[in-house]
């Protein structure tokens, strides 16, 4: 029985010409290797760059929801479009934080520019994610004189000494 595994190489004639005689040699070519899978292409151009290989899980894992996202449509087929609608749908639908928003987007980069070798273009219209506002937690003088002056002995002074404020 045949598995689907075993090759038998094609048989070809070749016309050599030699010192103006022409005859014929049987020649056995062998056929060149399949192309590898999208995601295996993905890998071995990742570890080629010596990424670390929490990016390569990583990139592999959004290249997958990108593909799953447009109903397993080969990236070659997809541009800018698909790619807007997946991003802005992991903000909307997802709600996303904008840095996983931004590590989904530079997996298609990678994907697209280092594996396709496919130009991208100005992706617009995609909804970004909302970057969380940040404040520092400081007190203000007077908040600090109410802190210590809740505090008694040793913590005190050490307080005191190190917040240097001010008793009049």
């Amino acid at each position: 029985m045949e598995t689907a595994n075993t090759h038998k190489p094609a048989n070809r004639t070749l016309v050599v010409i030699d010192g103006g005689m022409n005859f014929k040699a049987s020649v056995q070519t062998i056929p060149a290797a399949p192309k590898p899978k999208l995601l295996d292409q993905v890998r071995e151009a990742i570890r080629t760059r010596h990424y670390s290989d929490r990016t390569e899980k990583a990139y592999i894992h959004w290249i997958k929801r990108f593909i799953f996202f447009h109903n397993k449509r080969h990236p070659m087929d997809m541009a800018e479009i698909e790619i807007a609608q997946f991003l802005s749908s992991l903000a909307t639908e997802g709600r996303v934080s904008a840095s996983t928003q931004n590590q989904a987007f530079n997996a298609l980069l990678f994907l697209y520019s280092e594996v396709l070798s496919k130009k991208i273009g100005l992706i617009d219209g995609v909804v970004r994610a909302k970057k969380p506002q940040r404040l520092p937690v400081v007190l203000t003088k007077e908040e600090v004189k109410k802190v210590i002056d809740h505090m008694n002995g040793v913590p005190r002074l050490m307080a005191v000494l190190l917040y240097g404020v001010d008793y009049d």
